[in-house]
């Protein structure tokens, strides 16, 4: 295939922007506590060697995309003893949480900048023999020579933004030439296939996958801090409020006032999706006058609030109840990945803008699992409705579980699927 001059002006503009991306990039990681030499990996710069046999690499941008793949190396890596796996990422949190779920045989990097020199460092390094690249990740030069160098390539859980498919639409023979190196494209949903297929991606390589993030796995717990919120709040009623947006927590602490009227020590634990808004969230807090104790400051939870603004404990929080409101969803953000409350054995509460989860928000709704609420008094009235019905809330989480474990199901078919495309089976 012919290549676009846009995709050669892209090239020339990229290796002149590296000084600054690599500053800017380097600096990011570097204050977030990385060490120098890890730092420079985005430049291309491995920090281990590669190990001898089959190599295939993952690369997803964010934590949910990093998260999202691991069930699904652990169940390649079963089917193939003799590979290694690579993950990249572009996060500092993303790295950290990655760290400490890694199946056996996979090691993490930070993804090279999409720019000449820092790929062909990574490629000349990692020589892998099959790439997936997550959702939405599509950087055209890490595409282009990637296969280049001859590695098998997917494209799994695809998901691209309505802005994101008409940007790709305008540049048809852009979206052709960097769609071509796929051998499969993977995609959530109907809908996510037919923006493939307007995209120009090759047809018979397009077909409706799952969404990996049902397959992530249950959240780490740690038995010390469960047993110690225990130990602090008894048996007070408790909801969770996790992954909160600004402008969702005013909503969220009305509801709980409108709760405490007829539980008057009910506890909630307020988890916002960026913890560095923690202040932000105090200030929101102190506007209720209701009393709390924040994670950051070593307190317990006490109070009528708790706020848990740290990383990595979220599932310690689902683990303390059985009714978790997810966040992203009460404003036009798109919603959160429901399939780790499920797993905690709870039951999902979500506001109504849930786009990026609409069709697993349906199947999950029909099922008895979830359910959409409006805002602050409907939140309250679900929430008190399931306290005051033991038999109503255990029918829920029930549901909740058993969607979780039949989604799971499903993983075996996906790893036998990729790895048939991507011919790995090969002796």
């Amino acid at each position: 295939m012919r290549t676009p001059l846009a995709y050669r002006a892209y090239v020339g503009l990229t290796a002149l922007a590296v000084p600054f991306a690599a500053w800017v990039v380097t600096r990011k990681l570097r204050r977030a506590g990385l060490p120098t030499h890890r730092a420079h990996e985005p430049l291309g710069h491995a920090t281990v060697p590669r190990e001898d046999g089959p190599l295939i690499w993952f690369h997803a941008a964010s934590v949910g995309e990093s998260l999202s793949v691991l069930a699904l190396i652990t169940r390649m890596g079963v089917a193939l003893p003799a590979a290694h796996f690579l993950i990249t990422s572009g996060t500092p949190t993303s790295a950290k949480l990655i760290a400490q779920r890694m199946p056996s045989r996979c090691v993490h990097q930070f993804a090279p900048i999409d720019a000449p020199g820092p790929l062909k460092r990574f490629l000349k390094h990692w020589r892998p023999d099959a790439a997936l690249f997550v959702e939405s990740e599509m950087w055209p030069q890490m595409l282009r020579r990637t296969r280049a160098r001859g590695a098998r390539m997917a494209l799994v859980n695809a998901r691209l933004s309505e802005r994101s498919v008409a940007a790709w639409a305008k540049r048809p023979r852009l979206a052709a030439y960097i769609l071509d190196v796929f051998d499969l494209i993977l995609t959530q949903n109907d809908a996510m296939a037919q923006a493939m297929v307007r995209m120009h991606a090759p047809v018979p390589r397009v077909a409706r996958g799952q969404n990996l993030k049902g397959f992530a796995g249950p959240l780490p717990t740690d038995a010390d801090t469960q047993f110690e919120a225990r130990a602090a709040l008894g048996a007070r009623p408790i909801w969770v409020a996790a992954s909160t947006h600004p402008g969702e927590e005013e909503i969220v602490l009305a509801a709980h006032q409108r709760l405490r009227a007829t539980y008057p020590d009910a506890h909630l634990i307020l988890v916002p999706r960026h913890p560095e808004r923690g202040q932000e969230v105090v200030q929101r807090i102190a506007d209720t006058c209701l009393p709390f104790t924040r994670r950051t400051r070593g307190e317990a939870p006490g109070g009528a609030v708790y706020l848990a603004d740290t990383l990595g404990e979220l599932g310690d929080w689902f683990a303390l109840t059985e009714t978790v409101f997810l966040g992203g969803s009460l404003k036009p953000i798109g919603g959160h990945n429901p399939f780790e409350v499920a797993q905690s054995g709870a039951t999902v509460l979500s506001g109504n803008h849930v786009s990026a989860f609409a069709e697993t928000y349906a199947a999950m709704e029909a099922a008895g699992a979830a359910r959409l609420v409006s805002g602050a008094e409907d939140l309250a009235t679900r929430i008190a409705a399931l306290w005051a019905d033991d038999a109503a809330r255990a029918r829920a989480v029930a549901a909740a579980k058993g969607f979780a474990e039949a989604e799971t199901g499903k993983l075996d078919t996906i790893a036998a699927r990729l790895i048939k495309v991507l011919e790995l089976d090969r002796d």
